[in-house]
């Protein structure tokens, strides 16, 4: 008899307006383990960069009118997912119940017996106010708010709004989806005696990198929307809490406010800086690090372990697949007994120490010379037999240095870094409409293989674009497609890296750079 196939789950996960710090923790979750996503337009891509590979993504997008699956379609693929035992989740912009369409999704769930759950996201009638520097509410100014749907405000047909009702009232109004009516939301309030002076202000792209805000009255916001180009998606709020927002901009003052930062490795917190002044990160890595074709030279160090003086360890990524390695073949912790550690960097170090292991040498300087010194000079490097596990494409100076020198050096490949297979036609849109401001490289590899996927003439794409190196090495690579390098810290690190542009957009002589 054939076994009957359990039925799955289906989330349906509000995603918030727009800045990823605003995805629940549950949200987050539920995505996590998800073996199905659909996802609309409305919502910050860079949060799809956390569902798990294996995944299968659904586009439901629903942009300016055009609609990548009619509702009933998404109710269907919602059902035959769950059926086939998946776990699924319905990734949508904002909350799923304020005019998401959540409701009617939750409905076809459950009349089919499908469980579901709802995970409530943070509606743009809240956040994209408060990110304007607008409370809904204030003591001196409204004491309730009402959020409506400005699709609704047509001269044709019947309309659900109590437009009388809605122009006596001293509380705060939010309309969403407005813009494309805004003449006539205006107009319907006005004729129903509301003033015409009241304070509104429109927000586009609310909690993004491109927050834009028109402030103006409801006599005169519809040209003003005219005049300052607002599309959707954008937030209108009307009601004297719109005055507040010359106290309370906090969001557009940011040092680093309107800046859109690529970054072409994996997201780590040491980027967390930017973002705290300002700025959006686009993570899209171009490299992707893998272990070795072969582990031959690996194993064999590893089995001669006992015979080093040195192990030197260049990266985070070189600690995590040596010591992957060296647990797979059943080595002890207690085999690097008298082996001293050397570690580049302290984001290195840390990584050393996570495994209970003392670093006995942080250099300085990260250079070869400044290698050696840290061993103790030139006359200390003969004789010394060093590990060294790192990367399959690495610098040779080092090791041939150490070699002149007298010492012994094994420089197994411990991991790759391979271009990963991934589409790049966001990444090139954005690029293409100057909406990323910033583009960071932190290898010759990671700008060689967005080149690579990007395929089309980097150099135009990037010519305006704030281009900043981790090093030398990397900015010459850059430079050979004729392109100028802004910005190179003094140390080839992420954190300085990040700190350098923090100073190149906070200088007196640059300014702010938005």
């Amino acid at each position: 008899m054939k076994e009957k196939t359990a039925r799955g789950k289906v989330y349906l996960v509000g995603a918030g307006p727009g800045d990823m710090g605003l995805l629940t923790v549950k949200g987050l979750r539920c995505l996590q383990k998800a073996d199905v996503v659909v996802y609309d337009f409305h919502l910050n891509a860079q949060i799809l960069n956390y569902i798990k590979k294996d995944a299968e993504f659904v586009y439901a997008g629903k942009r300016g009118g055009h609609h990548e699956m009619t509702q009933d379609e998404i109710n269907a693929t919602l059902v035959q997912k769950a059926l086939e035992g998946k776990r699924v989740c319905r990734l949508k912009g904002g909350d799923p119940f304020v005019f998401g369409r959540g409701g009617e999704e939750a409905q076809v769930l459950a009349r089919e017996g499908i469980e579901f759950e709802v995970v409530p996201g943070i509606s743009s009638a809240i956040a994209v106010p408060a990110y304007a520097g607008i409370p809904l509410t204030h003591r001196e100014y409204a004491s309730s708010f009402v959020v409506l749907p400005g699709n609704e405000a047509s001269t044709k047909g019947e309309s659900s709004i109590d437009w009388g009702f809605l122009a006596a009232q001293k509380g705060t109004i939010v309309f969403l989806m407005a813009v494309k009516n805004i003449r006539q939301v205006t107009e319907k309030l006005i004729s129903h005696g509301k003033p015409p002076d009241t304070p509104v202000a429109v927000i586009r792209w609310g909690t993004r990198a491109d927050q834009r805000t028109v402030v103006s009255t409801l006599g005169e916001v519809s040209e003003a929307v005219a005049n300052h180009v607002i599309r959707p998606p954008a937030v209108v709020v009307i009601g004297d809490v719109v005055r507040l927002r010359e106290q309370l901009n906090w969001y557009e003052r940011k040092p680093l406010f309107g800046q859109r930062i690529l970054i072409t490795r994996p997201y780590t917190e040491e980027y967390e800086p930017l973002e705290d002044l300002g700025a959006e990160i686009i993570e899209f890595p171009t490299i992707e690090v893998v272990p070795p074709e072969d582990y031959n030279d690996l194993d064999r160090a590893i089995d001669e372990i006992h015979n080093y003086d040195w192990i030197v360890f260049t990266s985070a990524k070189g600690v995590e697949f040596f010591f992957r390695r060296y647990f797979d073949l059943e080595r002890d912790i207690r085999d690097l007994k008298g082996i001293r550690i050397c570690a580049v960097g302290p984001k290195t170090a840390g990584a050393i120490r996570e495994y209970g292991i003392k670093v006995d040498l942080v250099p300085e300087s990260f250079r070869a010379e400044g290698l050696i010194d840290a061993f103790g000079g030139e006359d200390s490097v003969k004789g010394l037999r060093i590990l060294l596990p790192r990367a399959e494409v690495a610098r040779e100076v080092f090791p041939e240095r150490i070699r002149e020198l007298g010492g012994r050096i094994d420089v197994p490949v411990t991991y790759r870094a391979v271009r990963p297979e991934r589409h790049a036609k966001r990444l090139q849109r954005f690029l293409k409409e100057g909406r990323i401001t910033i583009a960071t490289f932190t290898s010759g590899a990671t700008f060689t293989n967005l080149c690579e996927m990007l395929e089309d003439d980097v150099a135009e794409l990037l010519r305006d674009v704030t281009i900043v190196a981790i090093g030398p090495v990397t900015k010459r690579e850059i430079e050979k497609r004729g392109l100028k390098v802004h910005v190179v810290p003094a140390r080839a690190t992420i954190e300085d890296m990040v700190n350098s542009i923090i100073e190149y957009f906070t200088s007196p002589q640059n300014g702010c750079h938005t």
